[in-house]
Order: structure tokens, then sequence, then C-alpha cells
């Protein structure tokens, strides 16, 4: 299965490297935040991509990237779970947007052949898998990062 994407001269393939299986059999099941979630996903790896596992487990954490293929693909605005005004939905993690595409960081429990069981993924049952990579806090963390509009709907 493969999403084609094109506009102008542009084409962009993005495969599924797996599926998620979730105990969120909707969106509205699932947490806004994943990563405050205890509740433990399956990431299926396909088997032509099994390969790429090697020293997987050698990482606490992963970058966990999917295709929300429930989500409208028409919205740029959206209300976020903080408040009543209207956001673009650049500015904020809201999952319907032009292109659907999410991350979250996700906690590697332990791995079973092609399976891979993590906590902190909120994406919902058969969401296609599009990839993985080792979450680094030396790397990925920034710290002092604001949103501006988050961080001061927080103070209030």
């Amino acid at each position: 299965m493969a999403f084609f994407i094109s506009k102008g001269v542009t084409k962009i393939e993005l495969v599924p490297i797996g599926m998620i299986h979730s105990p969120y059999l909707t969106p509205g099941d699932a947490p806004n935040q994943g990563r405050f979630s205890e509740k433990q996903v399956e990431l299926e790896i396909y088997p032509d991509y099994v390969e790429g596992l090697k020293d997987i487990d050698k990482s606490t954490h992963l970058i966990v990237n999917v295709w929300l293929h429930l989500a409208k693909r028409d919205v740029l605005q959206t209300k976020t779970p903080f408040g009543p005004e209207l956001r673009g939905v650049f500015a904020c993690r809201a999952p319907s947007r032009p292109n659907p595409i999410a991350f979250c960081v996700a906690k590697i429990l332990r791995r079973e052949g092609n399976r891979l069981v993590v906590q902190g993924v909120e994406a919902v049952e058969g969401t296609p898998l599009l990839d993985l990579k080792p979450y680094s806090s030396d790397l990925d963390s920034i710290t002092g990062i604001k949103i501006g509009w988050f961080n001061k709907k927080k103070e209030d």
C-alpha cells in the first residue's frame, strides 16, 4: 500500500513500513497526548522492513511517525483542547491538517519479532506507520522552547 500525493510537478510517495495496533478504536478514544498514557500499543513492522529493526532495542525511546488516515485534510483552523479560540493548524498539533502526519515519542517496552510494544502513542487501531527513528534527548530536546499562545494560556 502506498500513498501518492501530487501537486504540479512534485510527486511524493509515502510507503507505510507497518501498522499500529492500538487499544484506541476511534479518535475520540485516544488521549490528546499519548505521552501521558500508560496504555501499550504495538507497532507491527511489515516483513520487507524488519531488517531495519536491527539494534532498535538498544534505544529506550523512538520517534514514531504516522499517517492519520481518519483525519480531515481540508482544515486550516481549529480549536484546541486548551480553549475556545481558533488556531491555525500549523500553530497547533491538531490531527486534521493538509498532510496529517503525526509524530510522538514512544518508550520501547519490548520487541517481539516484527512487533515493538511501546508506550506513548495515541494513534488509533490500523493507523499506517510511516517511519521510526531513535529519540535522543541530547539531539532532539531543546530547553526553553515555547508555544506563545499555549504558554500564555497556561499562565492565566
